[in-house]
């Protein structure tokens, strides 16, 4: 996909990085940081989420050892800033299990997000697309 931004690999041992976004979800990660500050993405594959990774603000959603850190997005410093900013993205270890032969890329598209999704009230959601890893 052109324009796709490939996150930092976090899995111990992985050099290639098996997340990515596309200029649409950067888009939207960039007017929720703005309006919520430092971000976080988790993935449960629970039966209210399906394939729709959550977004929240780093910290609130409290990760643990049922927790894998998949990958970090790097974005340009804001404003005023000096370092990049990063955002997580976190799956269950049980959700990897099943998708680990995958990789990801996260999308943003028409709709209405989770409630419990800080991009809920703007109109576009998360999205994750997934392709077999050879």
């Amino acid at each position: 996909m052109p324009g796709v931004v490939d996150a930092r690999p976090e899995i111990a041992g992985e050099h290639a990085s098996r997340l990515a976004f596309t200029p649409a979800a950067i888009e939207l990660i960039e007017r929720l940081w703005a309006m919520h500050g430092p971000l976080m993405f988790h993935q449960s594959g629970g039966c209210c989420d399906g394939s729709a990774p959550m977004c929240y603000q780093e910290g609130e959603f409290k990760t643990g050892g049922q927790d894998l850190k998949l990958g970090t997005l790097e974005l340009p410093p804001s404003a005023g800033e000096n370092a990049p900013r990063e955002i997580g993205f976190w799956m269950s270890r049980e959700q990897f299990a099943v998708w680990a032969h995958t990789h990801l890329t996260i999308d943003a598209v028409p709709g209405r997000g989770s409630g419990f999704s800080l991009e809920a009230p703007e109109g576009k959601r998360f999205l994750i697309r997934s392709r077999l890893i050879s």
